[in-house]
């Protein structure tokens, strides 16, 4: 497009408008804040079940019986653990889109276009490698990397979306990745590390949204 004889102000106007055009801007900041509340609830169950998990197996006696309710209540807790951030996924997706749902509805920008597309193909491609690398370090026995590499693969995807919606989310992605890596010296507190990110951080990152793009909608 030849801007050379349009008035300044027409040129940053038709440049805005291209911009919205390609990015989905309905992501809502009520979303962030529901996904950290999920987050945090699903850490709560997961630590309550490893609590309970190490109380109940703190006296057993190293026999083979021992031995073998040990191996048993570590599959049955990795179990537990997995139905939990299934759930905890689940929840946070649904509210998410919920808010997401309402705030396209109130700006009148289709949930389904071409700039949403574009960010679901950017933001699943690095979540389904990060799945498959995941599910493989389950297969290992590497259950210390499930948190870091979740983090890290998350915020890699954040950063991948974020040129096609709000920019502002790559800063959340690059917390992510730090946490993660962080997070590979520091193991033994995965869970920790995955609250903070997944949940704290979404809250965080929600808050600011809301009162940068909403707030001002939801006065009017």
């Amino acid at each position: 497009m030849d801007y050379q004889n349009q008035p300044l102000e027409d040129i940053r106007h038709i440049k805005n408008m291209m911009e919205r055009s390609s990015r989905f801007i309905s992501l809502s900041g009520l979303s962030g804040i529901s996904a950290g509340l999920c987050a945090l609830a699903g850490a709560w169950l997961a630590h309550s079940k490893i609590s309970l998990y190490n109380y109940e197996h703190s006296t057993l006696v190293s026999d083979d019986r021992g031995t073998y309710v040990f191996r048993d209540g570590v599959y049955l807790l990795i179990n537990q653990l997995l139905l939990i951030a299934a759930l905890t996924f689940t929840a946070a997706f649904v509210t998410s889109f919920v808010f997401t749902y309402l705030r396209s509805k109130k700006t009148g920008i289709p949930l389904w276009g071409k700039a949403s597309i574009r960010l679901f193909w950017n933001t699943v491609i690095p979540l389904v490698a990060g799945g498959i690398f995941l599910l493989k370090c389950l297969q290992l026995d590497g259950y210390e990397l499930i948190a870091p590499g979740s983090l890290i693969f998350y915020g890699l995807a954040l950063i991948n979306a974020s040129k096609y919606t709000l920019g502002e989310i790559r800063y959340l992605g690059y917390c992510q990745v730090i946490l993660g890596i962080i997070n590979l010296w520091m193991t033994g507190y995965g869970l920790y590390f995955w609250a903070a990110g997944f949940g704290l951080l979404h809250i965080i990152y929600g808050i600011l949204m809301w009162v940068k793009y909403e707030r001002v909608i939801n006065n009017e």
